[in-house]
């Protein structure tokens, strides 16, 4: 790239994140969808461009991982501390620094299928009375069991794995069934991110239990779950 070129990159980064940077990480925070986002902003921006800092953003958030959860140990992985900082001009600014935790202990997980937990749970009745909407059947012992055990780790602490870019990468039959069975904004949500081919990990929010429970109900789902507080981990294999 040319001295003009980078000139001219940097300038325009610089541009749209004073413009609209903190506006798409706001509304990113709040559930906006990337469409959404886009349609939103005071100042135009490219679909493409917003994609990319949502992405980034969920990456800086960990609200979704590239690798499994836990990999680097138990829950308390990181201790936030923030420096006080000076640029050249003399303007004072605060930055994030994460020290590792040096006796973090890796997680050892306790692994279950789902189909178990969903019988133990469909035998007591799974607490259904005090869901609402009222459910029934497959998605309201899953739903009823994602709320519990998010409650407990907190969200978080709770991940499900998502393997969209690969099952549209290996098998786009498959993943366009597992698409048509989600609600528009659920749809357009997951299409939205810039999933990697690979697996990645979605924090557990509303939004994603609710998007798990309606792929589970009609057989869609095939991931994990992971609870690190309780250091859990239900397959749907």
């Amino acid at each position: 790239m040319s001295e003009q070129n980078y000139f001219e990159n940097a300038l325009a980064n610089f541009t749209h994140e004073a413009a609209c940077g903190g506006a798409i990480r706001h509304l990113a925070d709040l559930g906006y969808t990337v469409s959404q986002i886009t349609e939103q902003l005071a100042f135009p921006a490219p679909y493409e461009k917003v994609r990319q800092d949502v992405w980034e953003h969920m990456l800086h958030t960990k609200a979704v991982l590239l690798e499994e959860p836990g990999a680097g140990g138990g829950a308390a992985q990181e201790k936030p501390n923030y420096v006080l900082e000076y640029n050249r001009y003399g303007k004072a600014s605060f930055r994030l620094v994460t020290a590792q935790n040096e006796n973090r202990k890796p997680i050892i997980w306790k692994e279950r299928r789902f189909e178990e937990i969903e019988m133990r749970q469909a035998a007591r009745g799974a607490g259904l009375d005090v869901l609402k909407p009222p459910l029934t059947g497959k998605n309201a012992v899953i739903a009823a069991y994602l709320r519990e055990k998010c409650m407990e780790n907190g969200e978080d602490l709770s991940y499900c794995s998502c393997p969209f870019a690969l099952q549209s990468l290996k098998n786009p039959s498959a993943f366009q069934s597992a698409m048509r069975v989600l609600e528009e904004r659920q749809r357009e949500y997951l299409l939205g991110l810039s999933w990697p081919e690979k697996i990645c990990y979605h924090r557990l929010d509303r939004r994603m239990r609710d998007i798990v429970v309606r792929l589970y109900e009609n057989g869609q789902y095939e991931g994990t779950l992971y609870f690190l507080k309780t250091e859990e981990k239900v397959s749907f294999l």
